[in-house]
């Protein structure tokens, strides 16, 4: 995948997620380390969020169509990394739906935008649409989350002391494009 420039003809400025401070993450959505994977960047969008994005074929299902996975990927990874960004906490995702309007074509410019859309009973809740170079409405997905304390869930991820260091620590650093966090949102 390679990411297009900006479709306003501005460049905005990317967001670093806080994932980037564990030395050779893999994140297949996100991470620059991962070479079989997507490379999203993030730039902050109003409220919410933002990945430009084009796929090649390596990410194809029928012929000259992306295949229908990797558009919830793209949803997730961008909705998730809103809450972390947003929100200052990593969740898991409990579930998301996705739907589908018109096929993805390979090697075409889209953007994925995510916006928080409600907080219960512990979950966080975001939305996500996938627009073309015209602004149509290609995909569009809603997902409910659940923040973890990386103390409760070591058990679970391969972070060493050093690297959930690293990681609290970034945590607890405020980002100045998402100054609000928890439940302290407008």
């Amino acid at each position: 995948m390679r990411s297009p420039e900006p479709l306003t003809g501005h460049i905005a400025e990317t967001v670093t997620v806080p994932w980037s401070v564990v030395p050779e993450y893999h994140c297949f959505g996100c991470s620059p380390h991962n070479s079989s994977g997507l490379g999203l960047r993030f730039t902050p969008h109003g409220d919410g969020l933002l990945a430009r994005f084009r796929l090649d074929r390596r990410f194809e299902s029928y012929p000259g169509v992306v295949h229908g996975g990797l558009i919830g990927v793209i949803c997730d990874e961008v909705m998730g990394n809103l809450i972390v960004l947003a929100r200052r906490v990593p969740a898991f995702t409990v579930s998301q739906r996705t739907r589908f309007l018109t096929p993805l074509l390979i090697e075409h410019d889209y953007r994925c935008v995510a916006t928080l859309s409600a907080d219960k009973d512990g979950t966080i809740a975001a939305v996500a649409d996938i627009l073309d170079e015209d602004d149509g409405l290609c995909a569009s997905s809603s997902a409910v989350y659940r923040p973890f304390a990386l103390a409760d869930v070591r058990h679970q991820l391969t972070l060493g002391d050093a690297d959930v260091a690293r990681l609290q620590h970034a945590l607890s650093t405020p980002d100045p494009h998402f100054p609000h966090r928890n439940g302290d949102h407008p």
